[in-house]
């Protein structure tokens, strides 16, 4: 499916804000929210994760129509890899290990950061290059 390239920036934003918030309070229950976000995203589909329904439905229509779209599946599998680092923090959080709750949102903070003020997406770049990889090894093994 493809979506509006506008969404998941959009959504790099709010995740900023919230990873910012979690990393700066040491809230794990803030962290537990963004998770929850990423796991939604991950499994439905960015534009069907809160900040993703929120974009379509109050963001969009007020402002201009994009012809911009891109493949929802790279930013699938950021949402992926940043659910994976905000359980990782979760158990650094809970079980009271603070580098590991730390140092996993810290990365999860910096990944969404490049997406919010750059439009870099580590985890879409992540992406491409193992499709890339195993459409390589498929060829060179054929």
């Amino acid at each position: 499916m493809e979506i509006d390239i506008r969404g998941p920036r959009f959504g790099a934003i709010l995740t900023l804000a919230v990873l910012a918030i979690a990393f700066f309070t040491g809230s794990v229950w803030v962290l537990a929210l963004q998770t929850v976000v990423f796991a939604l995203g991950a499994s439905r589909g960015p534009h069907r994760s809160p900040y993703g329904i929120f974009f379509a439905k109050v963001v969009k229509p007020r402002i201009s129509p994009t012809k911009e779209r891109e493949d929802s599946r790279a930013p699938q599998f950021a949402q992926a890899v940043g659910l994976v680092f905000c359980l990782v923090g979760l158990v650094g959080g809970f079980s009271g290990i603070a580098p590991l709750f730390y140092v996993a949102t810290g990365f999860a903070l910096a990944a969404s950061f490049l997406n919010a003020i750059f439009g870099l997406c580590l985890g879409c770049e992540m992406y491409l290059i193992i499709k890339r990889f195993s459409r390589t090894k498929e060829t060179v093994g054929a």
